[in-house]
């Protein structure tokens, strides 16, 4: 039982960062006809690419298992990873197993490369999703459901299937069975970080990111009783919140250098967009009005969703007296706007706090982590020993 959570996480951490996406591929071959949508980071209603019987998965970029050589020649050089990565893997005919891309307006980068996409994948369908940016304007409920409506057209379209409330209902239901698992996961890390690492809770809820609801739902149970039964010591460790990584993921490698050098992650963001709600949404009534409000108010702080009712800064604060951490780490992919931007922000609101931080770039070809790791260990030790 000491080692059980461990061999689930490390099962599927190799299939889960190849950028050759095998574990799709399986899944389309048990499924002959089924197709896969691939949806990129951070706000997607995955619920209605299931309910329209397709697969949903995460388009996570390709991290540092795929060496840039096409996509460099076609962006500038302050593009972020994860937007050259999966270009790359859509120039060499790595996306070809899905059948369809989805993309939202979380940055411009990514707002263009919907473009790009449907340019260079001549009859892959691709869908670009308006989300409302106003959430406090009175009409952006009705937007949202209207822009749900249409994206839920084009699933069916693309599926020929139609997709029915019932069974928008369902798959609501299913991926809250799914989001609570994980909320369950990334609580228990919270109280007891020796319990289970970041790492195990990324792989787990990464898994639930690219196997349809059915299938991650089971193995996240396995490791929940696993991780619960865990016999561990707690350790003379910082305490710390991570974030700034909402879209692009680091290297394994960081997150491992990250805990190796000290540190307790008690929470993140990391895989934002399938872990966004903060509880489940209702089953009941007009599910496309249930998803619009879900994105509208039960969705947690991000640089990347602007809402107006309290500043990011002040939730980022408040979570870290939350979960009694001792600082907060920001994580933020190279040329990465939003996080870049947002960090004048937490940084003034973290000192006027007396909250430690400190500021780390990385982005996903990153081959070494000597550099970072010795600045995190420099790090926790001026707190240890202050």
């Amino acid at each position: 039982m000491a080692t059980a959570v461990d061999n689930i996480a490390a099962r599927y951490q190799e299939a889960l960062l190849d950028p050759s996406l095998p574990l799709v591929q399986a899944w389309k071959e048990r499924h002959p006809g089924a197709r896969a949508v691939g949806v990129f980071p951070v706000y997607s209603p995955v619920e209605i690419v299931h309910a329209a019987g397709m697969l949903p998965v995460g388009l996570l970029g390709a991290g540092n298992q795929l060496e840039i050589a096409y996509a460099d020649a076609r962006f500038q050089s302050f593009i972020c990873s994860i937007i050259k990565s999966t270009t790359e893997m859509a120039l060499t005919g790595r996306l070809k197993v899905f059948d369809g891309l989805v993309f939202q307006g979380i940055c411009d980068a990514a707002r263009n490369l919907a473009s790009v996409m449907a340019r260079n994948l001549p009859g892959m369908r691709v869908e670009y999703l308006h989300l409302s940016q106003n959430q406090a304007s009175p009409a952006a409920e009705d937007y949202l459901v209207g822009e749900y409506r249409r994206f839920q057209s084009a699933m069916e379209e693309l599926s020929g299937r139609r997709v029915t409330e019932d069974g928008l209902r369902q798959s609501i239901a299913a991926y809250n069975r799914v989001r609570a698992l994980v909320r369950v996961l990334n609580g228990l890390r919270a109280r007891s970080p020796e319990l289970v690492s970041a790492l195990e809770c990324y792989l787990l809820a990464r898994l639930g990111a690219t196997l349809p609801p059915e299938g991650s739902a089971p193995v996240l149970e396995s490791a929940l009783v696993a991780a619960q039964g865990r016999q561990a010591r707690p350790k003379d460790r910082v305490r710390v919140v991570v974030q700034g990584s909402f879209c692009e993921v680091p290297p394994v490698e960081l997150i491992s250098a990250l805990e190796e050098a000290g540190c307790y992650i008690l929470d993140d963001d990391l895989l934002l967009g399938w872990r966004c709600y903060e509880a489940d949404l209702p089953t009941e009534g007009d599910p496309l009005r249930s998803l619009a409000r879900a994105y509208l108010n039960s969705v947690r702080f991000s640089s990347v969703r602007h809402g107006l009712d309290q500043p990011r800064a002040t939730d980022l604060v408040a979570q870290a007296k939350q979960l009694r951490a001792d600082a907060v780490i920001y994580l933020a992919a190279k040329f990465c706007e939003p996080a870049l931007l947002d960090y004048a922000l937490f940084r003034q609101a973290l000192e006027q706090a007396g909250i430690p931080h400190l500021f780390l770039e990385f982005e996903e070809k990153m081959w070494l982590v000597d550099k970072p790791r010795n600045t995190i260990e420099t790090f926790v030790e001026s707190l240890l020993f202050d």
